[in-house]
């Protein structure tokens, strides 16, 4: 098994006649889509619905193939200089097709009676959900020279400053007990079960952000705003209803899922404070020991162990899911450990083109390790659904993004939870289970409540440093209440995470809660429906491409809009809550 991921699915190199070949083929579906655009108002409905398919489908395919290899390539080394700098070109490349394609689409909303025109024609009626999208968010187009602006001046605005973070905080040497380490290495060290490891590199880690906080600062700052006044341009009431927007989802989804994760913040809280008792602390934990090991929790696995373990479980689920998890460790889908250069985190990346993933994790053998593979995996195996979609029909919103890769961790824990016997070690699978949940949960509001805040004080004032760390502070304070000892809180959680710095991405927090919460109801149809149910979970998977969230959620018989929903599935984490503070006291 190899530690590294293979990219050769996609090329060998930026030098090779593959890669010149694609670029080549690249420009060429460029300048297709300027010449398409200039004719468009002069198209029939069906010339012109059915040209923009192909062109789509031809542009789409060659970028994301470019884009995905430069990308990858930087991730796994960001001092890669070769793949920054293609990027930067490809991005420039596409942000020619600005001004075409808002053309393209200014002309698709005008077509008179496009629905019926749809219902004519096959490929039209398995595109109608895309189609029909370019219709409703018309009128959120600008100029096309506007349009063509903003793309141009986004490769040197909000993607240069993401860059710019990436780039600062993978490299970012960390002072440890006399050694230089990555931020990665340090981060990890907070699972270790020795509580001055802990606690050390929790004050090495906070004592190594004031070399990049003012940098950082500034990255944040420039994209928020350029989020805000983009938002504003295009007739978004804020840049969260712009999100919501994009994620195909209803702000009555959004508020049943928050006023449903407010009410369960109390419980939460309490297993904090049980933990906190039990790892001999007064009141609230620190935050040093939020990931702190609990019962039989030091087992370090192998690579090859998490491979087995996580096939035992995905076996008796889906032969699928378990045949692919298989091919990704044994054919080289994941880049493994942690080094000098490469970005923190773990992510999943839908290699479209091969029909395959790649995913990075940061491992160092724990528990959690395994959990964070199931999870990127469970992202590969929501590509793998909408693989069978057409090309133009496999980009699925983010709310339900986190729906596959949560259901997974639901899956591995309740199974391993249901099958030990030995009191301490059940204790600490429940308490990884549970301190995943406070951090997609209780954390993640925290990161709403952060980024909200972001949002509507940076049109009055740049947010330096110390002003960040104020407003976060404030926010992980709304969210952990007493839960925490709030001397020992993470003023820098705004700079470590990567989700705060899109342009184009903005609010990617409540998702995570979304995904967990949702995967608790959906594993509650799996319980209750059995084998049955696995083949409407694929078949909800797959609709993600083609509806909105609430429809996709139609498809299992779920209502997003109704709070009690989500309170079944916080209703669930409450009771594992009673079985942990009860484990704890005894």
């Amino acid at each position: 098994m190899n530690k590294q991921w293979d990219l050769s699915i996609l090329y060998n190199g930026f030098d090779t006649p593959e890669f010149t070949s694609d670029m080549q083929a690249f420009d060429k579906a460029i300048a297709d889509t300027v010449a398409f655009g200039e004719k468009a108002q002069t198209l029939s409905p069906e010339e012109l619905l059915l040209g923009h398919i192909k062109l789509e489908t031809d542009i789409n395919s060659l970028a994301e193939k470019l884009f995905i290899y430069a990308n990858l390539r930087y991730s796994a080394n960001t001092a890669d200089v070769e793949a920054q700098g293609t990027m930067g070109v490809l991005m420039g490349k596409l942000s020619a097709t600005a001004a075409p394609s808002a053309a393209i689409n200014k002309a698709i909303a005008k077509i008179e009676n496009i629905e019926e025109i749809i219902e004519q024609n096959e490929i039209l009626k398995e595109h109608s959900y895309r189609i029909l999208t370019i219709v409703k968010n018309s009128k959120h187009l600008l100029s096309d020279a506007e349009e063509s602006l903003f793309a141009e001046m986004d490769i040197s605005g909000a993607n240069a400053w993401s860059d710019l973070q990436s780039t600062l905080t993978s490299s970012l040497k960390v002072d440890y007990k006399g050694e230089k380490i990555t931020l990665s290495s340090v981060r990890n060290l907070a699972y270790d079960p020795d509580p001055e490891v802990r606690k050390s590199a929790f004050e090495a880690e906070l004592a190594a952000y004031p070399k990049i906080e003012t940098a950082t600062a500034f990255a944040l700052n420039s994209i928020k705003l350029q989020v805000i006044n983009e938002a504003s341009r295009r007739g978004y009431a804020s840049p969260l209803a712009k999100a919501l927007d994009n994620s195909a989802m209803k702000q009555e989804t959004l508020d049943a899922l928050l006023t449903a994760m407010n009410e369960y913040m109390p419980a939460f809280r309490r297993y904090l404070k049980a933990k906190a008792k039990a790892l001999g602390h007064e009141g609230g934990l620190p935050w040093y020991d939020l990931f702190a090991p609990m019962g039989k929790s030091d087992k370090k696995y192998t690579t090859e162990e998490a491979r087995d373990y996580l096939l035992g479980i995905f076996g008796k689920f889906d032969p699928e899911l378990h045949d692919m998890v298989k091919e990704a460790f044994d054919n080289s889908w994941i880049d493994f450990f942690p080094r000098e250069g490469k970005v923190g985190g773990a992510f999943d990346c839908a290699v479209h083109s091969a029909g395959q993933s790649r995913v990075l994790t940061n491992f160092d053998g724990s528990f959690s390790d395994i959990v964070t593979l199931a999870h990127e995996l469970g992202h590969s195996f929501h590509d793998r659904q909408v693989y069978k979609n057409s090309p133009l029909n496999r980009e699925y919103s983010m709310p339900v993004a986190e729906t596959a890769s949560t259901f997974n961790e639901t899956l591995v824990m309740n199974t391993a939870i249901a099958q030990c016997e030995d009191k301490e070690t059940k204790l600490a699978l429940i308490e990884s289970q549970l301190m995943d949940a406070t951090q997609v949960i209780v954390d993640i509001y925290s990161r709403y409540l952060f980024e909200a805040s972001v949002f509507e004080n940076r049109p009055a004032e740049f947010l330096s440093a110390e002003r960040c760390c104020e407003l976060m502070i404030k926010a992980q304070k709304a969210a952990y209440g007493d839960g925490l000892d709030e001397n020992t809180l993470h003023p820098y959680m705004w700079l470590c995470k990567g989700h705060y710095y899109s342009g184009g991405l903005s609010f990617y927090n409540y998702p995570y809660a979304f995904g967990a919460l949702f995967a608790r109801g959906l594993y509650a149809k799996y319980l209750e429906e059995g084998p049955a149910f696995v083949e409407t979970y694929k078949k909800m998977l797959r609709a993600t491409g083609t509806s909105t969230v609430e429809d996709a959620a139609l498809v299992s018989g779920i209502d997003l809009t109704d709070v009690n929903f989500w309170r079944s599935g916080l209703e669930s984490m409450k009771g594992q809550i009673d079985e942990f503070c009860a484990l704890v006291e005894e």
